[in-house]
């Protein structure tokens, strides 16, 4: 692993000025902040009664072997297996299945950039970054383009190249049959539980393979004359266009290049030893597979079920699960994610605040002490004003989406003040 440091140095009145443009920033992300807050709390009463509402009217669908047409416009639930006749097909790699979705997830094995950075505060105010980039071999999910490396160095020695392009790849059957029903493509969407896909690739797709591959890197009959001296298991020779081409010096001898084995194909001389520019592509299937479904009956076929407040219902598990198991998951998902969002929404509120308050840490700063001193108490005061804002804010939200629920933890808040007040004045009259 190879490394390279850059230093910059930004001045006082540089940091003054970034400071002051950053408090604009700042009110944005509070105002972002207290509107997730606001929001989440409405979202998650919302969702509440919504599920609540579905749950109660949910019915059972029973056999699915034929269609009951006198449950259309219903919310049902329906258990069964999801199949399909459609045939899917990958078209580069020449593979075939009966499944719900095959999916084809390709990585490149490349130099990568990676930095971290270090800031020192010095006498004067001035602030003085020392960034190191180190440069190692790693799968990436993209080709990397190493012209873009921040060292010099880096840019020749560790030059990225690609045996061949391939995107991820993904295709779905559009029909799916729950016994008489159709699952619409929504449902389908929802459908998980993808498994190793075993490859077994054509001499036809292998030869075709081989020769895009020579065609992607325009290989050389022969080594070039003048080509320079393999360096990183690269060739670097005079392309036909008169630029500078670069491959992997494996390619020019017979080796095999296109490897299966299991659900990955390898495209590379060796997959026990990568080099620059190997392709490594995993291939994964969704089968045909029991599913439980919540959502409107409409004919032969499944919408979503639209509750009085306007939300929309609709739920797909692998598996046979009851009603009961569904709606509970439902109402598990929507706390986590509330509760998600809430951190949210808090760490977006504290963060803004101390955007606003640095100003004053770097007017301070002159001294490093000093600056640093400011930092800590600027930061511990804007976490604590950010924590008692979000609460405020939270606290008017139960007020408005859950008036009970507020007033009963206001009335708690004001009797334990009360109560507080009242043992301060007893203490105070005893002595």
């Amino acid at each position: 692993m190879s490394s390279h440091t850059v230093t910059t140095t930004k001045s006082w009145f540089e940091r003054l000025g970034s400071s002051f443009g950053g408090i604009i920033f700042g009110i944005l992300l509070f105002i972002a902040g207290t509107v997730i807050l606001w929001w989440n709390e409405g979202n998650f009463v919302y969702t509440r009664t919504a599920l609540n509402e579905a749950q109660v009217v949910t019915k059972e669908l029973g056999s699915i072997d034929t269609v009951d047409s006198s449950n259309s416009g219903q919310l049902v639930h329906a258990t069964g297996r999801a199949t399909t006749e459609d045939i899917l097909e990958d078209p580069i790699f020449g593979l075939s299945s009966n499944a719900l979705r095959i999916e084809r997830a390709v990585e490149y094995y490349q130099w990568t950039e990676n930095s971290k950075s270090e800031r020192r505060q010095k006498l004067g105010g001035s602030e003085e970054t020392v960034t190191t980039y180190t440069y190692q071999k790693n799968w990436a999910n993209n080709p990397v383009d190493s012209s873009r490396f921040n060292s010099p160095d880096a840019r020749e020695t560790h030059k990225n190249s690609v045996i061949i392009n391939i995107n991820d790849f993904s295709v779905q059957a559009a029909n799916v049959a729950l016994g008489a029903y159709r699952l619409p493509k929504f449902l389908i969407d929802s459908i998980g539980g993808s498994e190793s896909f075993s490859v077994e690739l054509s001499e036809d797709v292998v030869e075709r393979l081989n020769q895009q591959i020579a065609h992607h890197v325009s290989l050389p009959a022969s080594l070039p004359p003048g080509a320079a001296p393999p360096t990183q298991g690269l060739l670097q020779f005079d392309g036909e266009d008169g630029e500078q081409a670069v491959v992997p010096t494996a390619l020019l001898s017979p080796q095999k290049m296109i490897h299966a084995n299991g659900s990955t194909v390898y495209l590379g001389p060796t997959p026990e030893q990568p080099s620059i520019g190997d392709v490594r592509v995993v291939f994964t299937r969704t089968m045909p597979c029991d599913i439980s479904v919540i959502a409107k009956l409409n004919g032969d076929t499944f919408e979503p079920y639209t509750t009085k407040n306007g939300r929309q219902v609709s739920m797909l598990h692998v598996g046979t699960h009851s009603i009961e198991n569904m709606y509970e998951s439902a109402h598990s998902f929507n706390s986590i994610m509330t509760w998600v969002l809430r951190i949210v929404g808090v760490c977006l509120t504290c963060f803004s605040l101390m955007m606003m308050f640095a100003p004053l840490q770097v007017l301070a700063s002159v001294i490093p002490f000093l600056g640093n001193l400011v930092g800590v108490g600027t930061g511990i005061f804007s976490v604590l004003l950010g924590l008692a804002w979000s609460l405020l804010i939270i606290a008017v939200a139960w007020l408005f989406y859950r008036p009970l629920v507020g007033i009963l933890i206001l009335a708690a808040a004001v009797g334990l003040i009360t109560l507080l007040y009242t043992r301060c004045s007893g203490n105070r009259s005893t002595g």
